[in-house]
């Protein structure tokens, strides 16, 4: 919402400088986002005058220039040569002087004036013709003033040029009653009220309106009143179309709007000035003298102002004449019944349309106008007939019109006041501060609320029907506290609060953790419907589609179901980046999956046969190490996807070596491995089986990973911090390349190692593994790093040749491994 400065002052007598008035208007809740300065003369003419030409002689080496002396009001007269043909002694003139900047026909250019010579003959300015000072087209000559045009007077004084700044308030939805002039020169009045200063709003006054004839009588019939509570018309007829005088057109074009001619623009400034909006019909195109506000048949074609054919609902309220639809109420006009080049008499439409129906029309039209936005939020009901009156008297001033009826105002249920109880105890415990009664008072008179009783510390008050975001008691306190100053209230030295204990361990703390660790290692994190397809899960053992919670209504065929799994929301966003040429991928999710199981039903509790879990899903898919000038690129795989499971198991506290892993036999992998934690399943990895991804129409590898997140987030809760004194004692690193049958793990290597090492293995890790022909069949090496340290002394080589004979001894015995040389 734009607001003219100099606009604004029309309505409220204030001597506030722009910069001051911003910082208020934001201190009570009307932000301002933009502040410019806007000069009605580009460079406002600083350094011109008015001078007198004393003197005028011919230049000797010219035979068009003049040398002449000219009194600016200084000590000492100018010497300027000029070359305009109507120079002449006696003249009064606008001079600019030496460092005077220009912009001639007020365009972007600059022209600064300069000490110079003009054929040998120095110059101290320059005498201005109207297109070089920017503020006309003619070039002449010099500029002739009165003669009584008082010497030494700048040119912005003498020309009375005004700048202007265009405010810039980020109006809130709720807040409509200020996109407008006028309510925001309320805001602006009950905030200076409220410090005590004496200032009143000042309204245009319509004293004037009275028909001057009745010759253009127009009938008005609501047929919808609830669609329009409020309904006003007048004529105005003899008018003529011409372009809008100066004063309004700056108006306009600081309010946004490009101005078109008189009659449009008398619609649009009063919009901006009172924030009600007018419609104008040319009154020869309503057919029968008659406007009738009604709804059409479904399907009605209308053509709007935009010249688009649109086809009505019987829920659009049109305003008709007697024979068709002319007017979107609230919204857009139509084609052929609004203000031409040829319109003489005029019919002003001035009405309170219901914004319920104004916003569901503008939605489904997909139309957003000035109109329809504050319509959509609630006008002020009680403003119609001054609006229209205000128009008429404009357009009979600005146009040459007369009025040609009465004011003809339909408004059967007028729209009251709302009326509440204040508690002035309850105004200090919401704010949080004690205000003095005196204070809130003010305030609350300022506000243009009424107080129509009081009892024991609580009002009954009386809020104009403008303010439709103030209809209950915590709204005052949030305008009494909005005039008061937020700034006022003082921030206090101590804090009381009540202890907000979260549950242990958080899942919502756990899960961001987990996510702000998946996407520092690259991965991106997808959200998905809760609903798919019953197709995927036709014929699966895994998920059968028996299990399936089904929706009573679906959408679609494809939004029947609630999923079991997130892997089919996965393979759909794969398929979805694979067929755009982004095949390499990394991805998360969290979320719920759904199941039925018709057997836990009970009479009970019917609702035990429904359950649900929540997960977290990792996929990984074509190159996890994109090609660079020192690195291959390297296709994602199955370990890509378990190293980033180890270390997220990890970064929550879990020794992964405690987890059982077993080998997974699904129809969802060609190859998959299961996790457990504490005998209860927290994971399952594998490779998506090729069938799995048909349906989904992947052609790549996909490598997926599902966790049951609530199983991950009950395992922290056991989980302790320990910490120890770093051990001032070197460790010692030891290999051993073990030969051992292909069914032995590491898993059960590692085990074997501490039971056998209790005190100085620190750490065992698995550094390389090879099968291949040079070992005998059915055979597998492994290559493994063994850490001792012991925390009291620097171990020796005796020592540590025990104990890794000892491992050997126990590898070989327990294992059946053979040390390789």
């Amino acid at each position: 919402m734009n607001i003219s400065y100099n606009w604004l002052k029309r309505y409220i007598d204030t001597d506030l400088p722009a910069e001051k008035v911003a910082e208020i208007l934001t201190d009570i809740g009307l932000e301002v986002e933009g502040f410019e300065k806007i000069e009605t003369v580009k460079g406002g003419l600083a350094g011109v005058v008015v001078g007198e030409v004393l003197t005028s002689a011919d230049h000797p080496d010219s035979d068009h220039l003049h040398i002449t002396t000219v009194d600016v009001g200084a000590v000492e007269p100018l010497q300027i040569v000029c070359g305009a043909p109507n120079c002449r002694a006696g003249l009064k003139v606008l001079c600019a002087t030496v460092g005077a900047v220009l912009y001639p026909d007020g365009g972007d250019e600059e022209f600064k004036i300069k000490r110079s010579k003009i054929r040998g003959v120095e110059s101290l300015g320059m005498l201005c013709a109207e297109d070089e000072l920017g503020i006309g087209a003619s070039h002449d000559g010099i500029m002739e003033l009165p003669a009584d045009a008082p010497v030494g007077m700048t040119a912005k004084e003498y020309l009375h040029i005004e700048d202007d700044y265009l405010i810039e308030i980020g109006l809130t939805p709720n807040r409509v009653d200020a996109a407008s002039h006028i309510g925001v020169a309320r805001d602006l009045a009950a905030y200076l009220k409220s410090r005590g200063e004496n200032v009143a709003m000042k309204l245009p006054d319509v004293s004037a309106f009275a028909p001057d004839d009745h010759s253009l009588e127009v009938k008005i019939r609501v047929e919808n009143p609830e669609a329009a509570p409020r309904y006003v018309g007048v004529t105005v007829k003899g008018c003529k179309i011409a372009p809008s005088p100066e004063w309004m057109q700056n108006c306009l074009r600081a309010a946004g709007i490009n101005p078109k001619n008189n009659l449009v623009d008398i619609t649009n400034f009063v919009l901006f000035e009172l924030g009600q909006p007018l419609h104008a019909f040319d009154a020869d195109k309503i057919e029968g003298r008659e406007v009738v506000v009604r709804t059409c048949a479904e399907g009605t074609p209308f053509v709007t102002l935009d010249g688009v054919e649109r086809k009505l609902t019987d829920k659009d309220l049109m305003i008709c004449s007697a024979e068709r639809p002319m007017c979107i109420a609230g919204v857009f006009g139509g084609l052929d019944s609004g203000i031409s080049d040829t319109t003489t008499d005029v019919f002003i439409e001035s009405a309170y349309f219901n914004p319920v129906w104004v916003r569901k029309t503008a939605k489904r039209f997909g139309l957003n106008t000035d109109s329809s936005f504050r319509f959509e939020r609630g006008i002020d009901p009680n403003m119609q007939v001054y609006a229209a009156k205000r128009a008429a008297l404009l357009m009979k001033e600005l146009a040459g019109g007369t009025i040609a009826s009465d004011i003809t105002d339909i408004y059967p249920a007028p729209i009251g006041d709302f009326v509440f109880d204040l508690s002035l105890a309850r105004v200090d415990a919401l704010i949080g501060k004690q205000i003095p009664e005196t204070v809130v008072r003010t305030i609350i008179a300022a506000l243009e609320v009424k107080i129509l009783a009081e009892k024991d510390g609580v009002l009954t008050v009386s809020v104009p029907p403008y303010r439709v975001d103030v209809q209950r008691e915590a709204d005052l306190i949030e305008d009494i506290l909005r005039i008061y100053g937020y700034n006022n209230v003082e921030i206090p030295v101590q804090v009381r609060s009540t202890l907000s204990y979260a549950p242990k361990p958080d899942r919502n703390k756990l899960m961001n953790l987990a996510a702000d660790f998946l996407t520092a290692n690259g991965f991106t994190e997808i959200m998905s419907n809760s609903l798919t397809k019953a197709a995927y899960y036709e014929g699966l053992q895994s998920y059968p589609a028996e299990h399936c919670v089904r929706i009573l209504n679906p959408l679609s065929a494809d939004l029947n179901v609630m999923r079991q799994t997130l892997l089919f929301n996965m393979l759909e966003a794969v398929e979805l980046n694979a067929n755009r040429r982004n095949g390499d991928l990394c991805l998360y999710e969290f979320g719920n999956c759904y199941f039925y199981d018709e057997s836990k039903r009970t009479e009970e509790n019917r609702l035990a046969a429904y359950s649900e879990q929540y997960r977290l899903a990792i996929a990984v898919t074509g190159v996890s190490t994109p090609q660079s000038w020192n690195a291959k690129p390297e296709k994602a795989s199955f370990f890509t996807l378990r190293a980033v499971a180890e270390k997220l198991l990890r970064r929550f506290g879990i020794d992964i070596y405690s987890l059982k892993t077993e080998t997974l036999q699904t129809d969802l992998f060609s190859e998959g491995l299961t996790l457990s934690l504490n005998g209860k399943e927290l994971l399952q990895i594998g490779s998506v089986a090729a069938k799995i991804r048909r349906q989904a129409d992947v052609k790549q590898d996909v490598y997926y990973l599902e966790m049951n997140f609530d199983t991950l987030v009950k395992s922290t809760k056991k989980n302790r911090i320990v910490a120890e004194e770093l051990s001032k004692f070197p460790e010692v690193k030891r290999d051993l390349a073990l030969l051992v049958d292909k069914q032995v793990t590491f898993s059960a290597l590692r085990d074997v190692a501490f039971v056998a090492e209790r005190k100085l293995l620190k750490s065992v890790s698995l550094f390389d593994v090879y099968e291949g022909d040079k070992l005998p069949e059915g055979k597998k090496s492994y290559a493994l790093s063994f850490i001792l340290e012991d925390k009291t002394r620097t171990l020796d080589d005796k020592t540590i040749e025990r104990v890794m004979s000892n491992l050997t001894r126990q590898f070989e015995e327990r294992c059946g491994a053979q040390v390789r040389a």
